[in-house]
Formats: C-alpha cells, structure tokens, sequence
C-alpha cells in the first residue's frame, strides 16, 4: 500500500499555559523515513503522537491526504489509524507466552476478524524480518528479533503510515542497526511513509529528512 503524504500548518499544543509543540508547518512526502529529535523532553514523542492522532492539537491541522486528523473526534481518529497506521514502539507490548506468529496476529483479532486469511501474510513477514516462527514464545527470542516481530505485527495491516517511537532504545548496536534498515526499506522499497521519534544516529543516518526539536519547536531540518 502506497504511503499518504503529510502536511502540518499552525501546529499548537499547550499543557498549563505554556507551549508543549508549537510547529508552523511540516511536509512529509510518501515513500520517505522522516526522524523527529532532540534531547530528551524536546516534545519529539508529543509531536509523533499528535501526527498519529493519539493527541489531538489546540490548534493547527494535521492533514493526511484529504483527512485531517486535528478535526476528528476520538472514535474517527481511531478508526483512521486501524485503517492507515501501524505503531513499532522501545516496549515492544508483546505477550510473552504466544508465539511469533500469534504475537503477530493479535490485532486482527482485536479488530474482531479472522486471523485465518492473515496467517500467511503473518509467515511471510515474519520470514522477511528473519524471525525463527518455530519458536514457542516470543520469550526464548533475542532483543532483536522481538522488535522484529513487533515490526511484523505494525506490518500485519498493510498499513500506508508507519510510526515508531524510540524503537532501537532497548537494543543493542547491531540489532538497532538492523532495525533501522528495515525502516528505510518500508519507506523506500515498499513507499510507506514513515515517521520516527529517536536520538538513534543509525536510523538518522538513513533519514531523507530530519526534524529537530527543542522546547516543542523545530530547530533544523536536513
């Protein structure tokens, strides 16, 4: 599924009285890895949320092709996000007990379907991401590969956005790297559009754009 281009104009959020994010505008084009950064509390992770319509602005707009999430209610941006986005975050929220491939196949059934026509996209991903399905939790696997199934479960919806927040924080140097890779080829090879919160330098090696954050305002971009 192709990726859905991005603009952001006016973008104000405010937490007792002063400016959490204050963004005057933002492109993001399809088919491209974008990393939100800056220190810790610069409001990279706020920003990813609002862009994903987990919080909703004060002010400004927030337009996913013809939908704007900034005027939607709670219930519609939800419904946005089950049919356009898929989340990777650092707490991979896996279920430690359930395989790989049932870890994965979760959120068809909390989407109340059938998770017997996904089961082979399920495997094929997980191949694709070079995770052992064999294995009877995701407990006996590395650090890495439950990023990778977590990776796998964003991936189960074929889903147009891609966000993830600080998702190489709990790896090591190698798995990061693998992650991050595997980021780039979401935006570039499959042409989703991707959105990253991280300090990581692997992942914003591989960025077509930056966005640095300080205070909750934009700082560079490259």
């Amino acid at each position: 599924m192709p990726g859905l281009p991005l603009a952001v104009s006016g973008l104000l959020l405010a937490f007792a009285g002063a400016n959490v994010i204050d963004l005057p505008s933002l492109a993001v084009a399809p088919g491209t890895l974008t990393v939100l950064s800056g220190a810790s509390g610069s409001g990279k992770s706020t920003l990813l949320y609002l862009l994903s319509g987990l919080l909703r602005p004060d002010a400004g707009t927030i337009a996913w092709a013809e939908t704007d999430l900034a005027k939607l209610g709670e219930s519609q941006r939800d419904r946005w996000r089950r049919k356009q986005a898929g989340f990777i975050f650092q707490n991979f929220h896996l279920i430690e007990e359930m395989s790989p491939l049932d870890n994965v196949l979760v959120r068809i059934w909390l989407d109340g379907l059938s998770a017997a026509s996904k089961k082979e996209r399920a495997l094929d991903l997980l191949h694709q991401l070079d995770v052992p399905t064999e294995r009877a939790s995701v407990a006996k696997l590395s650090r890495g590969q439950q990023q990778r199934v977590a990776i796998a479960r964003a991936l189960i919806g074929n889903p147009s956005v891609i966000f993830a927040d600080e998702p190489t924080a709990s790896l090591d140097a190698v798995a990061g790297e693998t992650v991050a890779a595997v980021l780039q080829r979401l935006a570039h090879e499959e042409r989703r559009t991707v959105v990253v919160a991280t300090h990581d330098p692997a992942i914003r090696a591989l960025a077509d754009q930056i966005i640095m954050l300080d205070h909750g305002k934009r700082e560079t971009a490259s």
